[in-house]
This record gives structure tokens, C-alpha cells and sequence, in this order.
């Protein structure tokens, strides 16, 4: 599969998510999505052949709307599938195979991510699933005896093409594709420091209020001494007060005086 330019986010849907079907199957829906929504603009489109086709033309189509539609598998043949806009941008194709053997092999339609598990299910047209064998190219895996193979912590290397086998019947072959998983959300992380534990201060504290409200002294400052100019002050008040009984008692004695 190969994208115009750059991959657009837009991708094909398929449910169920099997590459290989049984004619006579009810349907596979198929749609664009978009981050898990429905993308609008985008049209689902087949190639067969030489053929291309919207899910609006073909017959074996039951279309919803250009981005979602579904196919009838009791009538289709399958075909390579994309979504594509009209700017000309695709997704990548998803290739679906309705066949008319009595053995088909359920591989996942769309890409897996690495590191993933994959079940690969070896099933008969009619009755359960027996033991089978299982195929990477011409190379053989080995077998299930419920017709069950595991891929266990798929990588890019385990891309290919993967079949499987009865004792009488034999599947077609489908190509499983691996892909990266997608990165994770980027996150960041705020850091707030804790604040530093508190140091005692150089400079002396602030008085504490009383519980009146008032800011009383602290003891050093009772033990200062006072400034000359508030003496001087005080001096000259008491000198205004008791002056004049002092003048008064003076004229009293001269006066005592002088009548002797």
C-alpha cells in the first residue's frame, strides 16, 4: 500500500477486521475514519482489476454516505479497498478476498503494531475448526489442534504472506502487515520547588501586639537611655510650675523685714 505524499491520519475501517471471507458471509463494513469519527470528504473506493469504484457505483455496495458503506459479501468478490479525498490523498488499502473454498484463514484486514500478539484462525466452511497447519510463504509454522496459531510479540520481520491447511483443504494466502505503534502523548511535567525551610532573620522581630491591640515595648528599649534635649524639657516645666510660690515667698520675708 502506498500513500500520496504524506499518510494522511485518515485511515479504512474494517469490522469484522478479516482479510479473507466465505461467499455467502453477511457483510464487512468499511469506513474513513479520523481519530475514531466518521471522516467527512473522504470516499471509500475499491480497484478490481483495472476498475476503480466508489461505494456509491458499486453494486455490491450499501451505501450510508461516501465515508461509510457496506459490502455485500453474498454477491462480492472482494477487492483492494482506500480512502481517498478529493484532493487526491489516500489511505492505505486494505485488501479483502471472498472466496468460494471450503477453508479460509482469519488474519487481521488492517495493520498490527509491533510487540503485539496475533491469533491466526484456520476456519472450515462447515463444521469446527480441526487441527491444522500453518504457513508463512512455503515455509511451515507448525499446527494448532483447534486450528488456533499465536504470533507472539510481533516485529516487522513476521510481515508476509500466511495460509493454512487441513488434511484435505487448503486456504488462499494473506499478507499481514506490521507497523509501529503510534508514539505517546507528549506530556509535560510541571516541577514546583518546596519551598526552603525558613532561616532565622539578622534583624530582631517586630514587637508582638498586646492583647489590647497595642504594640508594647520590648525590654531593651526601657533600658535606654533618654536624650539630653527631653531633660532639659522637664527641667523647665518644673520651673514654671513652682516659680511662682518661690517669688511669692521672697516678697513675704522682704516684707517681714522692713516693718522690724
Amino acid at each position: 500500500s502506498v500513500c500520496v505524499s504524506v499518510c494522511p491520519p485518515v485511515s479504512l475501517y474494517v469490522s469484522p477486521n478479516h482479510q479473507q471471507f466465505f461467499k455467502g458471509d453477511r457483510y464487512v463494513s468499511l469506513s474513513c475514519v479520523d481519530d475514531g469519527q466518521t471522516a467527512d470528504g473522504w470516499r471509500v473506493k475499491r480497484t478490481r482489476g483495472v476498475s476503480t469504484e466508489g461505494c456509491s457505483t458499486a453494486a455490491d455496495f450499501r451505501r450510508f454516505n461516501n465515508s461509510f458503506c457496506v459490502l455485500d459479501l453474498s454477491v462480492s468478490s472482494g477487492g483492494s479497498f482506500w480512502c481517498e479525498n478529493s484532493s487526491g490523498q489516500k489511505s492505505d488499502e486494505v485488501f479483502i478476498a471472498v472466496s468460494e473454498k471450503q477453508l479460509i484463514l482469519e488474519i487481521p484486514a488492517l495493520p498490527v503494531n509491533t510487540g503485539s500478539n496475533v491469533t491466526l484462525l484456520c476456519k472450515p466452511r462447515n463444521g469446527s475448526a480441526k487441527k491444522s497447519y500453518f504457513f508463512r510463504g512455503k515455509v511451515k509454522l507448525g499446527h494448532g489442534p483447534e486450528g488456533k496459531w499465536i504470533l507472539h510479540n510481533v516485529q516487522q520481520s513476521d510481515e508476509g504472506l500466511y495460509s493454512c491447511s487441513t488434511l484435505i483443504h487448503q486456504s488462499p494466502q494473506s499478507r499481514l502487515k506490521v507497523k509501529e505503534p503510534p508514539p505517546p502523548p507528549h506530556t509535560t511535567i510541571m516541577y514546583t520547588p518546596s519551598p526552603s525551610p525558613s532561616h532565622s532573620p539578622s534583624h530582631s522581630p517586630s514587637p508582638s501586639p498586646s492583647p489590647s491591640g497595642n504594640t508594647e515595648p520590648s525590654a531593651s528599649s526601657s533600658l535606654r537611655p533618654r536624650s539630653p534635649s527631653v531633660s532639659v524639657l522637664r527641667l523647665f516645666c518644673h520651673l514654671l510650675v513652682f516659680c511662682p510660690y518661690f517669688i511669692s515667698t521672697i516678697l513675704l520675708l522682704l516684707i517681714c523685714c522692713s516693718r522690724k
